[in-house]
């Protein structure tokens, strides 16, 4: 709307005490609809305070004798009315009351200000409403289509007389224009019959202006962000303990470089506890918004931040050239999209049957060589058009790394936001569309038997996340010996726990999450200073959280600050489910040549060590290779000093080779480190990349990672490495009487064996060899469909040197099969129904290197073309 080039002065004391000057308000030329620009003369903005009364006010205006006593609270009331009219209770600062009704009707706002029954002598008679509005700046009021002179020519101020009604009522009625809204009307009333001008003013008990908002309404403090209201309105709701003011920032222009509209938030009527909130007609022409924080030592009270609750967010692109200081993401004024879920059905599969692939969902498509549109590349949906890929593996579950906004500097482990997909995920960086995309994703995979995870941060935000200057001090730790960062989240603060809590919600109610990986986990414990808390209030909420109860949750100590990671003892509750650092780090050791028989033992069985005290093998989340630190090849490529920390071994020669016994054993590493990973109870968590080789240059920084290559998964290497965990996987669920089990073995269903059938050298340095029996529980074994419910023999022979094991006596009417033996040449080295063996004490050479599994079949399943080729194995008697 075009303002009016009239003008309208207001009296300065209706600004400042003991001024007698007057103070020029001039309009803003037309222009910019609801954006009226206002200068003051002869009055610094910045000595302004929010109701517009000077700060620099120290001394108190005398009072006269018949005034009450001021109370020392300040309130004000939010009285219901029938209508649902917006009505406010002010106290005066002569023991009085003000009553403002305001009312919207017929395209106006009608403001209704009437002073109730009370005691004012007959020099308070005849009472006079001084007032004004603002809107951007407390301190500079709009200008109205007024234009009041005295007869000399000169400035007077803008008053509006009470009228006394039949019923004794002193009323004042005021009507404005719908398009003026919103904005505030500040006023105070002063009597024409007392010529003292300190006696004849009347304020509110605090001494201040009466301020009530119009076309803006006091709002709820709940729920936090955004919410649309019944009766049209949008409410705002912010958290911020040490700002001492919040600006409400709207936008109709993305692209502009300020605000359109900017609503300071009065203390008194938009705050509730630490809690700054406001309602706003839905139908002004408003798309976008932030928030400015006025804190008292932050120095940052005029950058523009994002609300920590926006559900859609904007990516803005600065100005070349641009002077203002810009946010790099604003929230939309919409709702979050609707969305079909009809016919979507969570697998809801039990921890120990799942099989997970960990992704980078930019990388995992972005390859030319996924042949996907530009579009589609590096998007949700280029993981829906893949959904193959994962059945093909015999995956049933897909962790992706971290999705939300992040520092693009230093990677999606250091978030600007929590609440919503990072925009580059999905088709032209639009938010809408990439949320619909994700949600489509999610339904895909479900429709197809595969959960999603999610890696979370909730740790630390990148170093200017907006969440930091919204309460820098309610927000992040204090202290603490090792807590050198400025941007390390107070987790178990209670506004920080109840926004953890609220985000995980949104994940698992908005967009079907089946669980989350809660990186950085050991931070979780940490109290207000820093210091460790053997019951965390966060972990225990998430624990017994009526909905995040029912998704899993898995903690995981790396940090990607210092990228390592710490063992800690984490509080569970018999829910919380972890990655097992442990067993990544004995299974290299082993397959390196170092390391105790006796560890191998406790990762192949569950890790009894840590997942003993009422939880099992299933909560137990086991990795060779992840996404940071060295890739499954470069494991077994590289082992100079520089990457010493990953207990890796390069086979015999460093780096890229052309020999072929260097090969050849690193094959066989690459293939036995699949092979305990599935054959170890516990969840195997496979890395992208890893299914074709993918090598990072021995370079264990995470920046390093590539996109996934999908023509090597055509390679002779990719298409065996694959093919190799697509048998394990099925091996897994065939056997999952054994090898899935939620519970730990019981002694009577496990031995273990020495290379000749003796008790295993547990604690010498020197033996590299361990065997062990899985003994088939004859009572599960009935419940399997799969007739094959026999022992599994498995040996593992970690030295440089063959070695000739001994194979147990099979069950009874059963033969051995063997089914994988790492040693031999592809394609040959794994079998689904394997190759029998028919002595009943066989000896069999092991190479070195190498791993075995035989299966204990019945006679019947052999046929007699198999009997032809059974192995020429020299028996042994003992």
């Amino acid at each position: 709307m075009a303002t009016s080039p009239i003008q309208l002065v207001v009296h300065s004391r209706l600004l400042s005490y003991g001024s007698t000057e007057s103070t020029k308000l001039v309009p803003a030329s037309s222009g910019n609809r609801g954006k009226i620009v206002c200068s003051l003369r002869k009055l610094e903005l910045e000595d302004m305070n929010f109701s517009g009364i000077g700060r620099n006010n120290d001394q108190q205006v005398p009072r006269r004798a018949h005034r009450r006593k001021a109370l020392s609270a300040s309130r004000i009331s939010l009285v219901p009315s029938a209508k649902r009219v917006p009505t406010y209770l002010f106290r005066t600062d002569i023991g009085g009351q003000v009553k403002v009704l305001v009312e919207k009707t017929n395209g106006k706002y009608k403001v209704l200000v009437e002073v109730l029954p009370l005691e004012l002598s007959d020099a308070h008679s005849e009472l006079v409403m001084v007032w004004g509005l603002f809107r951007s700046d407390a301190s500079c009021f709009m200008p109205l289509d007024l234009n009041r002179r005295g007869a000399d020519g000169k400035s007077s101020t803008v008053e509006t007389p009470f009228v006394q009604g039949p019923s004794g009522k002193v009323t004042v009625e005021l009507d404005f224009e719908e398009s003026l809204a919103p904005f505030y009307i500040s006023f105070y009333m002063k009597s024409q019959l007392v010529t003292d001008m300190k006696n004849s003013e009347i304020r509110s008990h605090r001494n201040t202006n009466f301020v009530v908002p119009v076309g803006l309404s006091s709002g709820h403090p709940a729920p936090l962000g955004i919410s649309f209201q019944p009766d049209g309105s949008v409410n705002f709701a912010l958290f911020s303990r040490s700002a001492k003011g919040v600006v409400l920032c709207l936008y109709d222009d993305i692209s502009a470089e300020k605000p359109s509209l900017e609503i300071d938030l009065d203390p008194y009527i938009n705050r509730s506890g630490n809690i700054w909130h406001a309602a706003l007609d839905c139908s002004l022409p408003f798309k976008n918004y932030g928030y400015r924080c006025k804190a008292a030592t932050s120095g940052k009270g005029e950058l523009v931040l994002l609300d920590p609750y926006a559900k859609v967010i904007r990516r803005v692109i600065p100005r070349q050239g641009g002077s203002e200081i810009r946010p790099k993401y604003l929230g939309e004024l919409c709702l979050e999209p609707g969305y079909d879920w009809s016919g979507d059905v969570p697998p809801s599969l039990p921890m120990e049957k799942l099989i997970i692939y960990r992704l980078n969902v930019t990388q995992f498509t972005k390859d030319k060589s996924s042949k996907l549109p530009d579009d589609l590349a590096g998007t949700f949906s280029g993981i829906s058009k893949k959904w193959r890929h994962f059945k093909n593996l015999g995956v049933n579950a897909m962790l992706l790394e971290p999705i939300f906004p992040f520092d693009e500097q230093k990677g999606p482990y250091f978030p600007w936001h929590f609440f919503s997909p990072g925009n580059m995920y999905g088709p032209s960086g639009d938010p809408l569309s990439v949320i619909k995309s994700m949600k489509d994703m999610v339904k895909k995979l479900h429709a197809n038997g595969i959960e999603v995870f999610l890696e979370v941060v909730f740790t630390h935000t990148a170093e200017d996340a907006p969440l930091m200057n919204v309460d820098n001090f309610s927000y992040c730790i204090k202290g603490g010996q090792d807590l050198n960062i400025q941007n390390a989240l107070n987790c178990n603060y209670p506004i920080v726990q109840q926004m953890i809590l609220d985000c995980l919600r949104h994940w698992v109610i908005e967009f079907h999450i089946d669980g989350f990986v809660f990186v950085n986990s050991s931070s979780l414990l940490r109290g207000f200073n820093g210091e460790i808390l053997s019951r965390p209030p966060l972990v225990e909420a998430i624990a017994f959280d009526p909905i995040l109860s029912k998704v899993k949750m898995i903690a995981d100590n790396w940090n990607p600050l210092t990228n390592d990671s710490k063992e800690n003892l984490f509080p569970h509750w018999r829910r919380w489910a972890e990655i097992n650092m442990r067993f990544c780090d004995d299974i290299r050791d082993f397959l390196r040549g170092e390391g105790l028989l006796s560890n191998l033992a406790t990762r192949l069985c569950g890790s009894g060590d840590i997942f003993a005290g009422g939880r099992g093998p299933a909560f137990s989340f086991n990795y060779i290779a992840r996404n940071s630190g060295l890739t499954l090849v470069d494991l077994v490529s590289f082992s100079s000093n520089e990457v010493a920390s990953e207990l890796s071994w390069n086979c015999g020669q460093e780096g890229a080779t052309t020999n072929n016994i260097v090969l050849e054993r690193r094959l066989k590493q690459v293939r036995n480190f699949l092979f305990i990973l599935f054959i170890s109870l516990g969840v195997p968590v496979l890395n992208m990349g890893d299914e074709c080789g993918q090598s990072s240059g021995g370079s264990p920084a995470y920046d390093a990672r590539k996109s996934l290559g999908w023509n090597t998964l055509k390679t002779g290497f990719g298409t065996q490495i694959a093919q190799f965990i697509s048998f394990l996987s099925n091996l897994r669920v065939r056997r999952s009487d054994l090898l899935q089990k939620r519970t730990f073995l019981k002694e009577e269903n496990i031995q273990w064996h020495g290379s000749d059938q003796s008790p295993p050298k547990w604690d010498g340095p020197s033996s590299k060899f361990l065997a062990m029996t899985l003994k088939a529980d004859a009572e599960v074994s009935q419940t399997l469909v799969s007739d094959i419910v026999g022992d599994l023999f498995v040996a593992f022979n970690g030295a440089g040197d063959s070695e000739i094991v001994i194979l147990p006596p099979p069950p009874t009417d059963m033969v051995w099969h063997r089914l994988v033996d790492t040693a031999l040449p592809f394609p040959g080295f794994f079998d689904e129904k394997g190759t029998p063996v028919e002595d009943e004490l066989v000896a069999y050479e092991m190479k070195s290197h190498s791993c075995l599994l035989f299966e204990a079949q019945r006679l019947a399943e052999i046929d007699s073309s198999k009997r032809k080729k059974q192995i020429r194995l020299s028996s042994k008697r003992q």
